[in-house]
């Protein structure tokens, strides 16, 4: 696979690789004892190993590749018809890496084997729409959702100063009486 760019700002992309080695070395191509032979064989500078999913495809039986692609990771059913047939047929081991396993950070990633690109997917989202606020005393400043002034931030702050000023007012009077009895 040539080198992908991958911006910090990406969301949404599920990028999804075969491992290409015998059983016994595939179950250490994960460990990281010094060095991390996945983040190497990735070519990535930096990657968070809780956005990855690597595993064995043995492990899916009775829910599949494709299936576990759509409810796991929120792949789109339109996105996934057209590769079914190979998902499905895979063996082995494989790798899952979401756009949060970069952390946010531009770099450029250049698999190697035992990677090899299978796919990149995109999770299905339904799209942000922006609606019009209810009524009008939503859009008055100061105000949340038409709240009084008396619980805007300022003044819950400002009535909790007060109250501690009252009490320990009224504490020193206690104290004052109390020396003077």
């Amino acid at each position: 696979m040539s080198p992908t760019r991958i911006k910090g700002s990406e969301h949404g992309v599920v990028r999804l690789f075969a491992v290409d080695l015998p059983p016994e070395e595939a179950r250490r191509f994960d460990q990281r004892n010094g060095s991390w032979p996945l983040r190497a064989s990735l070519g990535a500078d930096w990657l968070d190993p809780d956005h990855l999913v690597y595993f064995d495809i043995g492990d899916l039986e009775g829910v599949g590749l494709t299936d576990y692609l759509a409810e796991g990771h929120g792949i789109s059913v339109e996105e996934l018809a057209p590769l079914r047939q190979r998902l499905d047929q895979m063996t082995g081991h494989a790798l899952i890496v979401t756009s949060q396993a970069f952390g946010g950070k531009d770099q450029t990633i250049k698999p190697r084997a035992p990677l090899r690109h299978v796919a990149t997917l995109h999770e299905d989202r339904p799209p942000v729409i922006f609606e019009h606020l209810p009524s009008d005393a939503a859009m008055q400043p100061g105000s949340a959702s038409g709240a009084d002034r008396d619980t805007t931030p300022l003044t819950k702050g400002l009535n909790r100063r007060m109250a501690f000023v009252l009490l320990a007012l009224v504490l020193a009077a206690l104290i004052l009486v109390a020396m003077l009895t």
